[in-house]
């Protein structure tokens, strides 16, 4: 097995709305903000080479939108989802499964490219897609607090073309077992049952910890974004996962953190805590 850290691009988010009701004088010394109070943002996926399965996790927001839905979210940087995948080797057309956390447009925009005024196709055309059923029906049919956040250009081009297979969840077990060689823990907090894979690579676990741990400065369990449609789930989802990761040795791998790729946890007298920054590179 071979682990890929792919930057599908980069973006700035409101850090007040990153953190809750965290103050800005705590979240700012990880996350420090410019004079409009915007943190950097990483869209980092994962490509998990198997065997013959070549396994992507994210796809980052993608390229179609238009110049005025860009303009909330401030692209810095030259990465983008296609280039990352070459730097590596990659072709979209080399992947055979694209696992989606969850499909708000920062985590599923890439899986969809745009041929035409109103005319839609899957990115990766040899690859199956994997959600689970009740977060697609939460997507399809979305909430007025996350409308924005499910675009229909995503969703239902990925339904159309036939792709689309479903992760089912086990009542029995805290952590699922999936096709692709991974299992996945299932939570409610920020969206209906995004899911976080847990790769095992030896005798090492890594968890990619989506928008349950977005970036390194999120890992105190208070540290709950704005966007999360259950917050007080994700406190107790938060709370279970970060101990359990500490006690397994369970590395997490940050999507949306620009500059810390993968960390080491700790036990502190003020809970789990970040113990080392680290690369995939200096585990593989």
């Amino acid at each position: 097995m071979n682990l890929y850290p792919i930057i599908a691009g980069n973006f700035m988010l409101d850090g007040g709305a990153m953190f809750g009701v965290v103050p800005k004088s705590i979240w700012q010394k990880t996350n420090p903000a410019n004079s409009n109070n915007m943190i950097q943002m990483s869209a980092r996926c994962l490509l998990i080479e198997d065997g013959t399965r070549l396994v992507l996790v994210d796809t980052g927001m993608g390229n179609k939108q238009s110049d005025r839905f860009f303009s909330y979210y401030y692209q810095w940087g030259e990465d983008t989802l296609v280039s990352s995948l070459k730097k590596h080797g990659f072709h979209p057309d080399d992947i055979t499964d694209v696992f989606l956390t969850h499909l708000h447009f920062d985590h599923c925009g890439g899986s969809v490219i745009k041929t035409g005024e109103k005319s839609f196709e899957t990115t990766f055309k040899n690859a199956k897609y994997w959600s689970n059923e009740n977060h697609w029906a939460w997507a399809s049919g979305p909430n007025k607090r996350e409308g924005a956040s499910f675009l229909k250009e995503n969703i239902s081009p990925i339904l159309e073309s036939g792709q689309l297979n479903y992760i089912e969840k086990d009542e029995a077990v805290a952590f699922s077992s999936t096709p692709l060689g991974f299992d996945v823990l299932f939570v409610d907090g920020h969206t209906e049952k995004q899911m976080i894979p847990i790769i095992k690579y030896k005798d090492v676990q890594i968890a990619f910890a989506a928008d349950l741990v977005p970036t390194h400065g999120h890992i105190p369990v208070p540290y709950i974004m704005g966007y999360d449609v259950r917050p007080l789930v994700t406190l107790k989802e938060k709370d279970w996962f970060l101990g359990y990761a500490c006690k397994n040795n369970v590395y997490l791998f940050f999507e949306h953190d620009p500059f810390v790729e993968l960390g080491s946890l700790t036990h502190t007298d003020r809970g789990v805590r970040l113990n080392k920054k680290l690369k995939l590179s200096e585990i593989l």
